[in-house]
């Protein structure tokens, strides 16, 4: 790496002195930074090895942080060529219509079932893309989404307890909650990719087993720049359209 590339990479070392696990840390650290887009999308990452030097860590440590984030998705890994930066689709919510917005416009009328509403210890991939510390509390909720009485999406929505301390408080709408808090989402980042639906979603869906479905994982952020919202949507695309206007 050059001076200026390494100087980059400098400012992502962890606190040896901080009680998160050091690739937790660099993970959290890189995650963020891609998501400020402070590396564009195809951009190679450095060597195991060069990384690590480059920020004082071991190359085991470099080694799990950046798995973890091929796991979600920010990271591809090509074999015989390195590790790349993943193309990202990022839209202000001004531009993406809602869930019951998209159905009515296809002639359908939109309902939710509650499957789960509850708080819980945060788990690892939590820790990372919300920026809470490991022994945080989460509020999960999970929910189908269905049109016409047929469930076309399996919901699974985290939030920092602290934003929702409690989640029976929900009504109808999620968003109208968080507003009515002072916490609305403003921005969102989302990664799209094809899934095999498990033998829990295809019960769910009433869908055979390993059915073709869309994986949408959406990041959603405050005014402040603060990601409060983890979304994992499982979607069925035959009720499901996704449409992106690309500008130069």
């Amino acid at each position: 790496m050059n001076s200026a590339s390494e100087d980059r990479w400098r400012n992502l070392r962890p606190d040896p002195e901080n009680d998160t696990p050091l690739y937790l840390q660099l993970a959290r650290k890189l995650g963020h930074a891609i998501h400020e887009n402070r590396w564009n999308a195809g951009e190679a990452l450095p060597s195991e090895r060069v990384l690590s030097d480059a920020l004082g860590v071991s190359r085991i440590t470099a080694r799990k942080a950046i798995a973890l984030l091929v796991e979600q998705g920010l990271i591809r890994r090509t074999q015989g060529a390195g590790s790349f930066i993943t193309p990202r689709y990022e839209d202000p919510l001004s531009r993406l219509s809602s869930f019951s917005e998209m159905l009515r416009r296809r002639g359908f009328t939109p309902s939710s079932q509650w499957l789960s509403r509850e708080i819980q210890p945060a788990n690892r991939d939590e820790v990372i893309q919300l920026g809470l510390s490991p022994a945080a509390a989460v509020t999960r909720l999970r929910r189908l989404r269905l049109a016409d009485g047929i469930v076309m999406a399996v919901e699974n929505s985290t939030f920092p307890s602290s934003v929702i301390p409690d989640p029976q408080a929900i009504g109808d709408s999620l968003y109208s909650y968080l507003e009515q808090r002072g916490l609305s989402i403003v921005r969102a980042l989302q990664h799209f990719r094809a899934v095999n639906a498990s033998e829990e979603i295809a019960h769910q869906m009433s869908i055979a087993p390993n059915e073709a479905l869309l994986l949408i994982t959406r990041v959603g952020y405050t005014a402040d720049q603060r990601a409060i919202e983890l979304t994992d949507t499982y979607c069925r695309n035959d009720y499901y359209d996704f449409v992106a206007e690309l500008r130069k």
